[in-house]
This record gives structure tokens, C-alpha cells and sequence, in this order.
């Protein structure tokens, strides 16, 4: 269930720090005053060393670029840059080892804090959709992409649940259009 589910999107442009300045300065690579999901991926780095992954950073880009080209500006940035520093918050209270990885007990731990209840099943089943290796465990740029995406849907599905009942009646075209409008990047 969601009913209690909050994710903290900010609407408002928000100062820019001179931290986030000058990130976003050495990330905009062609000075063009805009930043792209290739910047982007250029400067974010997971646990395991490796730059995140392109759809994680084109939906962070998508969830930010208030006029659709594409790319970010540096207040957008500065949303983005404090989105992330919440999930990053959260990812690493529940990453109890430092591996960089949370397991599934681990991420139940964080949906519930977020305020999702979701049953064993589902949870297997986003750590196994996120690691097609083993199967045991996410990362950092998985738990963003989650993240975005169960937003994402959550606020769809929250516009059709009108009596807050947790259950919605949707013909199939309309649940295709809703589905394909939350997971474009």
C-alpha cells in the first residue's frame, strides 16, 4: 500500500549553493548553461566504481527538466543535487556494510520508511529485476531508478484513486498510457 507514502519533490527553484555551482560548472561540460544525462552520467559514480547507468540518469534529468529539452539548468540542478543527497541519505542508513549494495531486508527497511508497504513477494522481485546476476542485492543507481519509478507510478495511480481505497478500475488502454507515461525517460 502507499497511503502514508511521501517522496519529497521539490517544485520551487531553490538557491543555488556555490557547491552546486561549481559542480555544476565542471559537470556542463560545453558551457552551454545546461547539463545532459551524458554530463550527468559523467559525474555520478556508484559504489562499485562504475558511472550509474543511463536510464538512471535520464530520469533524474527527466524528473527535473521543466521545459522537456532534454537537460537541466543549474536550479534544476540544485533540485536534483538535493534529491539525490536524500535518497543517498537513505540508501546509506540502510546499507549496514558499506558494500555500496543494500539487500532485500535492507530495502524493505527503506520502502517502509518512505512509508510503502509492500509484501515479500514484490520485494524479491525488485531485487531480482535489479540484479539479473545474483539476484540478492541493489545499488545505489538501481535504488535511484526504483525510487523514481514507484514515485512515478504512485502519483498516477493516486489521481485514479480518488476514495484513497488503495484499488483503482482502469481499462486497459488507459493503464497502457498511464504505464508508458511513467517509465519514458
Amino acid at each position: 500500500m502507499y497511503e502514508n507514502a511521501q517522496f519529497k519533490y521539490a517544485t520551487e527553484a531553490p538557491t543555488v549553493s556555490s557547491q552546486v555551482a561549481q559542480w555544476f560548472q565542471s559537470v556542463d561540460r560545453d558551457r552551454s548553461g545546461e547539463i545532459s544525462w551524458q554530463e550527468l552520467q559523467s559525474a555520478l559514480v556508484n559504489a562499485e566504481g562504475r558511472n550509474f547507468n543511463e536510464v538512471a540518469c535520464r530520469l533524474m534529468i527527466g524528473m527535473f527538466d521543466k521545459d522537456k529539452t532534454g537537460t537541466i539548468n543549474a536550479n534544476e540542478f540544485q533540485q536534483l543535487y538535493n534529491y539525490i543527497n536524500e535518497w543517498l541519505t537513505t540508501f546509506r542508513m540502510y546499507d549496514k556494510d558499506q558494500s555500496g549494495n543494500i539487500e532485500e531486508a535492507e530495502l524493505t527497511q527503506a520502502f517502509q520508511q518512505m512509508g510503502y508497504r509492500f509484501t515479500p513477494e514484490f520485494m524479491t522481485f525488485l531485487i531480482q529485476r535489479s540484479d539479473l546476476k545474483d539476484h540478492k542485492k541493489m545499488s545505489i543507481d538501481q535504488f535511484i531508478v526504483t525510487c523514481i519509478q514507484i514515485q512515478r507510478f504512485t502519483e498516477a495511480f493516486r489521481t485514479k484513486d480518488t476514495e484513497r481505497a488503495g484499488v483503482i478500475t482502469i481499462g486497459f488502454e488507459e493503464y497502457l498510457g498511464i504505464a508508458l507515461n511513467c517509465s519514458t525517460v
